[in-house]
């Protein structure tokens, strides 16, 4: 879409940010910040985390935690009158729609009434006669019909009738944007990461629909770490470095690479190096026939050989189970089948028990399983440590008496604080004040305290920007070549897996599609994603 589809008047932009600023907890996070958004544009708006996209989003959204830390300075206009939001709901009722990085739709809900949730259709009962409009009956049927009209506008499949808590992280995104784009009021959506989860394929549906919806006069703000998809989608690109605004371009003048370096403030080198091949050494992880019932990932029958010290990767499509490997092997959810570790094997379904055999895992649901959010930094690094390995612990009395030791938990958080560049304001900051990528920072330290022999890490960098990205990538290769750690790297993005791991296992439809060495040509990855195995052997031959 380019803006001379869009009908120009003198007419005032549809948005206006000027000059807002933020301060949180005594950290100036945003700064004279100012750009305009007209009708059926699209903007991207990049920047590393903790740069203040999602901040500048919470103000122009009207969420409760900007008041709740003394409001911003500066002036937000929509169609030329000044908003102040007091709440979500005022700038609902203003045209704007908003998805967050993180999810928000009820578990227990259906699809259909997560969409419509508070605006559903009702019908007339009798009993409204007797006890008020409060007894009026849904109508389901014209509820689903409104659902499915929204999901049809995002051209991707989604049973309406499907409970949230059993879909798939790409499913439950597609709801959200879904749910907003429902409202027949909505003339501002801010995506914030939308892609983030999605696979490249689900990614490139969003990425189609949306271009629809601009060109039906529908405004957009896209917060994404994926350059390539800021410069294929976006009219105009903002880059916040800082909590300032560091440069506005137009894609069709600049690419990712310079993208990166006006983020980050240095030149960002093209692709991460490869690893050379290693010789095959003994195996320290065996996977024989295991199952796994994750909702949205199910495991059918997966069977590999993980060799000590080296990176190994599980890719797939999303839904495909590649997910549910290290959830069942880690006794996250319900697994059977058999899980040789070091020569001995392991319980499945015993959480403790694998923590205990020097195995850790960062999970791809970095709030609901990774963080003590209402913690602070140092508590989350050393929790697991402590109680697995009785570590940060002074004894006395023969172990009789123990506390915490806080100054050994102040010393390992600073330190991962530092290799990490984890941005806080020091290690007694809450986890739920960090920003997503430095929360998956905190993660990784969390793992690293632990010294396992083998780590299965998750999405590793979802939602994070390129600079931390590689960060995050180059201290996963270094764990494994310093300190001999087996890292298993589970991920929705190929060229990730290829830059960092020696070989790749692909799953499809719950199994292995296929193993290949990671320098093998991303075509033949992408069959076994298709499920192509006699056609991607072929291509090997």
């Amino acid at each position: 879409m380019t803006l001379e589809n869009v009908v120009r008047t003198d007419s005032p932009p549809l948005l206006k940010i000027d000059g807002v600023g933020k301060e949180y907890f005594g950290n100036k996070v945003l700064e004279e910040v100012s750009f305009t958004l007209e009708a059926g544009e699209i903007l991207g708006l990049v920047g590393e985390n903790g740069a203040g996209k999602s901040t500048l989003m919470n103000i122009l959204f009207g969420m409760p935690v900007i008041a709740r830390t003394g409001g911003y300075t500066g002036r937000i206009e929509i169609n030329g009158r000044e908003a102040a939001f007091s709440s979500p709901f005022d700038a609902i009722d203003a045209g704007i729609g908003m998805v967050h990085q993180e999810f928000s739709l009820l578990p227990g809900f259906t699809v259909t009434e997560n969409i419509l949730l508070n605006r559903e259709s009702t019908k007339y009962n009798p009993l409204v006669e007797v006890f008020g409009e409060r007894i009026r009956a849904l109508d389901r049927a014209d509820m689903t019909k409104r659902a499915k009209s929204a999901i049809s506008k995002l051209e991707f499949h989604i049973d309406s009738n499907t409970v949230a808590a059993e879909m798939p992280v790409g499913h439950k995104q597609f709801t959200e944007i879904a749910r907003e784009i429902s409202r027949d009021n909505t003339k501002l959506l801010v995506l914030d990461e939308p892609t983030a989860v999605l696979t490249e394929s689900e990614a490139e549906i969003l990425i189609r629909a949306l271009r629809n919806l601009a060109v039906k006069g529908i405004a957009m703000v896209f917060i994404s770490h994926r350059l390539e998809e800021v410069v294929d989608l976006c009219d105009k690109i903002v880059v916040l470095r800082d909590g300032r605004v560091v440069r506005e371009a137009e894609p069709k003048n600049t690419d990712v690479y310079q993208i990166a370096s006006w983020m980050v403030g240095r030149k960002i080198e093209g692709d991460h190096s490869r690893r050379v091949d290693r010789e095959d050494t003994e195996p320290i992880l065996e996977v024989s026939h295991l199952w796994v019932d994750m909702p949205g990932e199910t495991v059918r029958d997966v069977s590999f050989t993980v060799q000590r010290g080296e990176i190994f990767g599980i890719g797939g499509l999303a839904g495909q189970g590649k997910l549910g490997i290290a959830n069942g092997i880690m006794g996250l959810h319900p697994a059977g089948g058999k899980v040789v570790f070091d020569g001995k094997s392991i319980p499945l379904n015993d959480p403790a028990h694998v923590l205990k055999r020097d195995m850790a895992f960062v999970s791809e649901d970095r709030r609901g399983v990774g963080l003590l959010l209402d913690e602070s930094i140092d508590w989350n690094i050393a929790f697991t440590s402590m109680q697995v390995q009785g570590r940060f612990l002074k004894s006395y009395l023969g172990g009789l008496i123990q506390w915490r030791d806080d100054e050994a938990m102040r010393d390992a958080a600073d330190r991962y604080i530092e290799l990490l560049e984890i941005r806080c304001t020091s290690h007694r900051q809450r986890a739920v004040e960090l920003s997503g990528g430095n929360q998956q920072k905190v993660c990784l330290a969390k793992a690293f305290v632990i010294g396992p022999k083998l780590l299965f890490v998750s999405e590793p960098t979802r939602g994070i920007d390129i600079g931390a990205k590689k960060l995050v990538l180059d201290t996963l290769k270094r764990v494994n070549e310093e300190q001999g750690m087996t890292v298993v790297v589970t991920s929705s993005e190929l060229e990730e897996l290829r830059a960092v791991c020696d070989r790749i296992t692909i799953v499809d439809s719950g199994r292995v599609s296929g193993i290949r060495p990671a320098n093998c040509p991303a075509e033949e990855f992408g069959l076994l994603m298709m499920g192509a195995q006699d056609i991607a052997a072929a291509v090997e031959r």
